[in-house]
């Protein structure tokens, strides 16, 4: 199952999307087929037989059970515009950042005698390129979504917290946590 930074990231890519992928199941299927090279690939994705695959490519079978038109739209989105995505990612790591936007608990320490009660905050923040950059790594790398929650935090503490390093110096360890909405754009 995927961590909720992990679909944020895939609903931010989509938002990138200059077409619309394939929306019938014939289109979807030639599209894999292209995709994948031949039928069989396609069914071991999708996890029909080759046979089924055939039938849905000639237009034999119109619908899909749900749950097959469920994976099949996941494999044509995965695969769609590779180049818009990466050139995308690539802008927000090198260039203009990534924004966050959530609703989560945050919870933080600090110095004696400030409150380091953790809290729901709803945040809008834009982060500098080099926590996309280190944001993107580490979901090309398979880090799990604690991992990519622990920089979103780190940023929000340089960003937001600290205000780029004009207060709160003495706030370390700011947590992320109890997300209730969380959302990316670049």
């Amino acid at each position: 199952m995927a961590g909720e930074i992990d679909e944020a990231i895939e609903r931010a890519d989509r938002e990138a999307f200059t077409r619309q992928p394939p929306k019938t199941l014939k289109g979807q299927i030639g599209y894999l087929i292209r995709q994948l090279g031949s039928a069989k690939a396609v069914a071991r994705e999708i996890g029909v037989t080759a046979d089924s695959v055939n039938r849905y490519r000639r237009g034999a079978r119109k619908h899909a059970r749900p749950d097959v038109a469920a994976k099949i739209d996941d494999a044509v989105r995965q695969r769609w515009q590779p180049q818009v995505r990466k050139r995308r990612q690539q802008q927000a790591a090198t260039a203009t950042g990534i924004t966050v936007e959530t609703r989560a608990r945050f919870g933080y320490t600090a110095p004696v005698g400030t409150t380091d009660d953790g809290r729901f905050r709803r945040l809008t923040v834009h982060l500098p390129p080099a926590y996309a950059q280190r944001l993107f790594d580490a979901r090309n790398t398979g880090a799990g979504d604690q991992q990519m929650r622990q920089i979103i935090a780190e940023g929000l503490k340089e960003i937001y917290f600290q205000d780029s390093g004009s207060r709160a110096l003495g706030l370390s360890d700011v947590t992320l946590n109890d997300i209730d909405y969380l959302d990316l754009d670049y």
